[in-house]
């Protein structure tokens, strides 16, 4: 029997037209948008099949589902569900999705000539054109949305926070990793859009007038850290250079209280990637690079640390956030000493899916050593924290709690999705970070 024809510009032009429907979210109750998306994930697990084959890829006709086919609408009805009161984001969002990532398929495969360095399977083009066609879709969705809401947010946000958007989630379609990027942009786009979201004008105000003084000092005395630390063998020049940004950020927003925690963090990191090197060496689980952290580490540890600090500078969210950036560093920190530790002393490792014992280093391995050394990291960076006034003694548990429910999810998924290449560990680092700062604030009662 003859293949089945499959046009990959009739998918594209099929993906990007179906996020038309996402004007019809200003319109519809969220409930009625979810319906809808509903159907349409419905349609395409059972009769898309029978009705679209001209969009089915060859490799797609020999998996149960088409992953791209089916995560599109389970994307959309995600959105609906997570913001059914800012139907600007979820808009947005789809339109991120929609035109930006059609539009990097389309413009890539035929002008992509210049690949990313450290994706050879993308373009620049491609991820430029996500960005600027992404953009402008997510910013005449947020616009076009925007009279449907209780409280019509800024015009600023409406017409520049979706180019934030797109530009993130163009970065994060760069990472070498095979989840499907049907779920990764929009997802991506939405936390962004979120973040911002809470921003004020007068908080912006604020933190002009202080950063004038704080900024250059911020940025002098981590460009020397960072210099000192290439210097010393912690980190490879990328990392210096991505640590001084990130160094910067969190003193400038956080206050050097806050950096002081980051400094803490990243110590704990360095300190116990090179205990029990020997041991490490000859099991061939030693830290690459011998131990030398790069730029993908530190945005994997800290990029959501620094997110948090961000909105805790310009958003009347505050001590939520603060609460945030601590887990995130608490998990970042103590999920590397725990890994450390576990692969220099552990006795036994089992794996965290199954309770099966293993060999030290695999991914999602446990061990009972590294974990206590794990929650002593986590307690100690979220005391530091409690010492330096950053959050609350009554938050310190909250932080404790949510960095070990992040470590916990981090191990099971790398169990169950890092050796097929879904995820990689930079990527797991920061979904470990993101979720410990999430369940801390949930725990924390503080959910703004």
């Amino acid at each position: 029997m003859a293949e089945r024809p499959h046009s990959e510009d009739a998918r594209k032009l099929v993906h990007i037209g179906f996020g038309v429907c996402a004007l019809f979210l200003r319109d519809l109750p969220w409930w009625g948008a979810a319906l809808i998306a509903l159907t349409a994930l419905v349609f395409n697990l059972f009769l898309m099949p029978r009705v679209g084959s001209i969009i089915y890829r060859p490799a797609d006709r020999s998996r149960a589902f088409a992953q791209g086919v089916v995560f599109y609408p389970l994307a959309v009805l995600l959105l609906i569900l997570l913001f059914p009161h800012r139907a600007d984001i979820a808009a947005a969002s789809w339109g991120i999705l929609a035109l930006g990532d059609g539009m990097s398929s389309l413009l890539g495969r035929r002008y992509g000539r210049r690949r990313i360095p450290w994706n050879r399977e993308k373009s620049i083009c491609g991820s430029f054109s996500l960005f600027c066609f992404g953009g402008a879709a997510g910013a005449l969705l947020a616009w076009w949305c925007r009279p449907a809401l209780a409280v019509p947010p800024p015009l600023w946000f409406s017409l520049g926070a979706p180019f934030a958007a797109a530009l993130v989630a163009a970065l994060v379609e760069t990472i070498p990793i095979r989840l499907d990027d049907n779920l990764s942009v929009p997802g991506s786009a939405a936390l962004v859009l979120w973040a911002l979201s809470l921003v004020t004008g007068d908080r912006v105000a604020a933190f002009v007038h202080d950063a004038a003084w704080l900024v250059p000092a911020a940025l002098a005395v981590n460009a020397a850290a960072a210099w000192t630390g290439y210097r010393a063998g912690t980190v490879t020049a990328s990392g210096a250079i991505c640590g001084a940004a990130i160094g910067t950020t969190i003193a400038a927003t956080a206050g050097w209280p806050g950096w002081g925690v980051l400094v803490a963090t990243f110590l704990a990191a360095a300190i116990s990637s090179r205990l029990g090197v020997h041991r490490k060496t000859l099991l061939g689980i030693a830290e690459e690079r011998g131990g030398r952290r790069g730029a993908g580490n530190a945005i994997a540890n800290t990029g959501f640390a620094a997110g948090a600090a961000v909105v805790a500078a310009l958003s009347p969210a505050s001590t939520p956030a603060l609460i945030a950036f601590t887990a995130a560093l608490a998990a970042g920190g103590g999920d590397t000493v725990a890994s450390e530790i576990g692969k220099a002393w552990g006795t036994r490792t089992f794996l965290v899916t199954s309770m099966r014992e293993v060999r030290p280093g695999t991914s999602g391995g446990m061990s009972i050593e590294g974990t206590i050394a794990g929650l002593a990291g986590a307690f100690i960076i979220g005391a530091l924290a409690v010492a330096v006034g950053l959050i609350a003694p009554g938050a310190l548990i909250a932080v404790v709690v949510g960095a070990t429910v992040g470590s916990l999810a981090e191990s099971a998924l790398a169990a169950t999705f890092e050796a097929q290449g879904i995820v990689n560990n930079d990527t797991l680092n920061f979904l470990n970070t993101a979720i410990a700062a999430a369940a801390a604030v949930v725990l924390a009662g503080l959910w703004p």
